[in-house]
């Protein structure tokens, strides 16, 4: 049969009730420890037993997970250093604990096999690790271990063996070629306890190791430490820090060893309890020593941890924060601690300077020492973080006075925590809704969510966050805006409300607002809004309903517009208290329709304002009959079918403030000779169109409402004989712009009777309707407002109207040229104006553009105060230009001297006037080059004698030079006029030149350029 290799069972940890016979459970220590394993042998085994040991040998080389049943079979043995004593497990055998005290080898056998073992569980608590170092025989080639284990949640002792209905598994051991083996258990749980032993076959011969139990929590050995470094704490002492890698549901202990370079001491161990973290002493950090860090389970027995690698203590406290990263809210202050080392060696802390983003250095005022080494920075009244890129923190940099700073920074985070939580019950009671605004910044760097607590009634004086507090859901709503409703509601108790802001460095709440239901109710608008104008008086009566469920009293609000147009702007009225529900509002205009509407809010608590009401509207009413008819004009047209003249009636709708405030029908009375008279209606329209057959007909036009008819009234009349009077004798049309033309006139001597004018005009070429208007007859002009185009071809006429009729017509159809006539006063205002806006603006023009090449060209001008030459000299007097200008016969090089001669006249003034005028001498230049290089008149080179033309060549310019000199005026004689066109970049004087030869030379020039700050003294500078 062939055995299989059984490792270590994790089963139940304490077996029963004390008994007369016992199985003794020998616990698994932290730490190594020797294991015996006997031959299995029928020998020293009990007859009662023999059966179940054969059954015992067979199971060994069969399946590997199996019930641990009554019937099991494994040993239960005592032994020393030299001898055992076993016996099979019976199912009467009660399992407690080994005590090696009570050893008593009635029967000892030999021990044939030892192990040295050693069992843990790793630090990461997801295996066993069981490892065996064989002691006493070689190990053979064909050595196989197993470890049986099984696990329970109860304690040795706490049942008995036979009730136990676990599985036993099996772990096959690995062996090498040094006498060890290892065998592995995965997952274990650290709640149950594990009962295990080792089954060994070596060839033929099986060997059994005596029952183990393993408590997983005993037998830990936690992973190394990891993430040492040095912290700066809150009093400004250094500690060093480190991390454990994985949790684990115990404490630890911790051991901290200082390890000393050769030469420098020997090595520290220090202990440590629960903190992650140890004081480190200055002189350390100076010295090069480096430290390691181990764990163990603090409240029982357990394995230490590895050493975690070394950490140097130089290199790493070159910089330190405290705090390296924090968040706070925006308007508070902040202090950060630093400690400074340049390389090996400290600096004091009053040598130490902060700077913000590396942009700005805070000022020395908010420094303060903590102790030599350790400088100390408050930061007041903090603005929210504004993010920078992908950087959403503010970086606070403590750098040497020398401005060398570190690569390490200090971050802080400053959240805007102002949310402005306002909250509202609704009209019906039911539900109050909460609103509150987050910055966008402050949803960038972390999460925000909505707690509030319910008092049982009312609000406390100084509302503060509760630790019984609850999370509501609030909705994101536009504009970065949220929204919470709390339904149902308590009228009268206080809600707590605060916004709690979730960072990966901590979390901030904004200041605590309470709010009480019954405070904040937004009340129904008022309903059956009625609105009424009173006639004759100018009051508008507004009345309404009070909203249900309004347990307060209430104040109303009216707005108002006449015409319900958006242009219109609403006017509000606020109802004088006690408010009932009506009111009375005085208004101006009687004509026009009213739209109203009214809104409401309680005269306690928050006071929200109902939405507005549905709109009511006036009607309009005639007030009174219309003040006046209609201004009205006649269009006569010959109607050659019928042989008869017929008159076409055209007049003006009244205006409201005329009609007052309709007009329900016009009536049109005719009057002809004979006292014949009638009258006719028109309900609907402007026009009317009769025929004329009676030499005279006055026409009068009525406007009537539902009040009355209008008391005064125009007429017109009608006569064939005054259509032949021409009292205009002259007419003119000026088109002032596309929007006015002015139309002027005179009469002829001697017309009197004259009533008024009428003015028609049409365009003639697109056919429109036919446009009048009526004049005051003391004009004699008249600006008409209209659209004209310059285009088109209008036709203006002018009718003179008298009290007996009409007079004939004075037309135009073209608009006149030039201006107004002579004669005409009216003409001038409307041409002066544009003729004097004009000349200003071009005077305007010529005045900037003068200006502004002066400061581009008048700088080259040589200043007397740097040349020689021109020291004393007298630049007001006409001959001393007439020198400057002169020309030498010797065509010596020059740099070009003068501005263009329009502008260099621009800019000289003579003090005086001449007594007598001789002809001046002409000179100057205009060179129109794309690349002149002849910049200044007075340049660093000097002059020679008096040459102020040369050649200038620089071999590829394509530039003419075109020689133009103005006239100036002077007591010498007269050099003509030179003008040549030369070779580019070239200029000579010609032989026309009328310049005696030897005059106007000043010899020796010497000048300097021109200072920018120097003026010339003219006139109007």
């Amino acid at each position: 049969m062939r055995w299989q290799i059984i490792p270590t069972v994790f089963v139940l940890m304490d077996f029963l009730w004390i008994a007369a016979a016992h199985c003794m459970v020998h616990p698994v220590p932290p730490r190594n420890f020797t294991l015996p394993c006997v031959l299995l042998n029928e020998t020293f085994l009990s007859p009662l037993s023999a059966g179940s040991w054969s059954g015992l040998r067979r199971e060994l080389g069969a399946a590997k997970i199996k019930p641990l049943m009554s019937e099991e079979n494994f040993l239960c043995c005592l032994w020393s250093a030299s001898s055992i004593d076993c016996s099979l497990y019976r199912a009467s055998m009660q399992a407690r604990k080994f005590i090696p005290s009570e050893i008593n080898l009635s029967a000892p056998q030999q021990i044939d096999w030892s192990w040295n073992m050693e069992c843990w569980i790793r630090g990461k608590l997801d295996l066993l690790v069981c490892h065996l170092q064989l002691l006493k025989l070689d190990l053979r080639a064909d050595l196989k271990v197993n470890l049986l284990y099984s696990g329970s949640e109860l304690s040795l002792g706490a049942a008995s063996t036979s009730s136990l209905q676990g599985t036993v598994r099996v772990a096959p051991c690995h062996c090498g070629d040094q006498l060890t083996c290892e065998c592995l258990v995965a997952s274990p749980s650290l709640n149950h306890t594990y009962l295990l032993w080792l089954e060994v076959v070596a060839g033929v011969t099986a060997l059994g190791s005596p029952l183990m139990s393993l408590q997983p929590t005993d037998v830990v050995r936690p992973e190394a430490p990891v993430k040492l470094r040095l912290e700066l704490a809150e009093r400004g002492q250094v500690k060093l820090c480190w991390a454990s890698p994985a949790l684990l549901p115990f404490p630890l202990q911790h051991q901290v060893r200082i390890s000393a370079p050769p030469g420098h001491g020997d090595s520290q161990l220090l202990q440590v309890a629960l903190e992650s973290s140890v004081a480190m002493d200055n002189a350390l950090l100076d010295s090069p020593s480096s430290v390691q860090v181990r764990s163990r389970n603090l409240r029982g027995p357990g394995f230490w941890s590895d050493w975690s690698s070394p950490y140097n203590l130089t290199l790493g406290a070159q910089v330190l924060y405290y705090p390296p990263k924090t968040l706070t809210s925006a308007g508070s202050n902040i202090s950060f601690l630093c400690t400074y080392k340049n390389q090996t060696q400290a600096v004091e802390a009053r040598e130490v300077v902060w700077w913000l983003n590396l942009a700005e250095e805070i000022p020395a005022s908010q420094y303060s020492l903590v102790n030599n080494r350790v400088s100390k920075v408050t930061l007041f009244n903090l603005k929210a973080t504004q993010p920078r890129g992908s950087f959403f923190y503010n970086a606070l940099y403590c750098c040497h006075q020398s401005r060398e700073c570190h690569h390490r920074y200090a971050e802080f985070y400053v959240v805007d925590m102002d949310f402005n939580i306002s909250c509202e019950t609704d009209g019906y009671l039911t539900k109050m809704t909460c609103r509150w605004s987050a910055n966008p910044t402050t949803l960038l760097l972390g999460s925000l969510q909505l707690r509030y607590y319910r008092s049982q009634i009312y609000c406390s004086d100084s509302p503060r966050p509760s630790p019984n507090s609850e999370v509501k859901e609030c909705h994101l709503q536009g504009n970065h805006s949220y929204e919470c409703t709390f339904q149902p509601i308590f009228l009268l108790s206080g809600y707590t409300l605060w916004v709690e802001f979730q960072h990966f460095l901590g979390t901030l709440e904004s200041s605590p607002v309470c709010v009480i239901p019954a405070d904040v109710v937004k009340p129904l608008p008022p309903s059956n809004v009625g609105a009424e104008l009173t006639r004759n008086v100018g009051l508008l009566n507004v009345s309404w309903t009070k909203p249900v469920f309004a347990n307060r009293d209430l104040t109303f609000q009216i707005r108002w517009n006449s015409g319900n147009r958006e242009e219109i702007p609403w006017q509000l009225y606020e109802v004088p208290k006690p408010s009932g529900s009506w009111a009375v509002i005085a208004v101006e205009q009687l004509c026009v329709e009213y739209v109203v509407q009214v809104r409401c809010r309680e005269l306690g608590g928050s006071a929200f304002w109902s939405d507005w009401s549905r709109a009511a509207q006036t009607l309009v009413q005639d007030i009174r009959a219309p003040s006046q008819g209609p201004e009205f004009w006649r269009v006569v047209s010959e109607d050659p079918a019928r042989k008869q003249r017929n008159v076409t009636l055209l007049w003006k709708p009244l205006m409201k403030n005329h009609s007052l405030c309709s007009v329900s029908r016009y009536i049109i009375k005719h009057q002809t000779p004979g006292n014949t008279s009638w009258e006719e209606f028109v309900d609907h329209g402007t026009s009317w169109t009769f025929p004329w057959v009676e030499p005279t007909h006055t026409i009068t036009i009525l406007a009537m409402n539902s009040v009355g008819i209008s008391a005064v009234n125009s007429n017109l009349t009608l006569s064939q004989q005054m259509s032949t009077v021409d009292a205009v004798q002259s007419l003119s049309a000026y088109l002032v712009n596309s929007t006015c033309v002015v139309v002027v006139w005179s009469l002829s001597p001697q017309i009197p009777g004259l009533k008024s004018f009428v003015i028609e005009w049409r365009n003639l070429n697109k056919g429109e309707q036919m446009k009048w208007l009526r004049v005051p007859p003391n004009l004699r002009k008249y600006f008409i407002y209209d659209h004209f185009l310059l285009i088109e071809k209008y036709r203006f006429s002018l009718y003179p109207v008298f009290a007996g009729g009409v007079g004939r017509a004075r037309a135009t159809d073209q608009f006149a040229g030039g201006g107004f006539e002579a004669g005409s006063s009216g003409s001038l205002h409307v041409v002066l104006p544009i003729v004097f806006s004009t000349s200003v603006l071009l005077l305007g023009a010529l005045l900037v553009s003068h200006q502004r090449v002066k400061k581009l060209l008048w700088e080259d001008v040589p200043n007397p105060k740097n040349c020689s030459w021109a020291q004393g000299v007298n630049f007001q007097q006409p001959e001393t230009l007439e020198h400057l200008f002169a020309k030498h016969p010797e065509p010596t090089s020059c740099e070009p001297l003068l501005l263009e001669a329009a502008m260099v006249l621009e800019d000289i003034s003579v003090a005086k006037t001449l007594e007598r005028e001789e002809p001046g001498d002409f000179l100057g230049i205009d060179c129109r080059s794309q690349d002149s290089e002849c910049d200044s008149a007075c340049s660093s080179s000097r002059f020679q004698s008096s040459s102020f033309c040369r050649s200038c060549q620089d071999g590829e310019s394509t530039a003419q030079c075109d020689l133009r000199y103005a006239t100036i005026i002077s007591n010498s004689r007269s050099s003509g006029l030179c003008r040549r066109k030369t070779h580019p970049r070239s200029c000579f004087l010609g032989e026309d030149s009328r310049v005696p030869k030897g005059e106007g030379v000043i010899p020796g020039l010497e000048c300097f350029p021109w200072e920018k700050s120097w003026n010339v003294p003219f006139p109007w500078e």
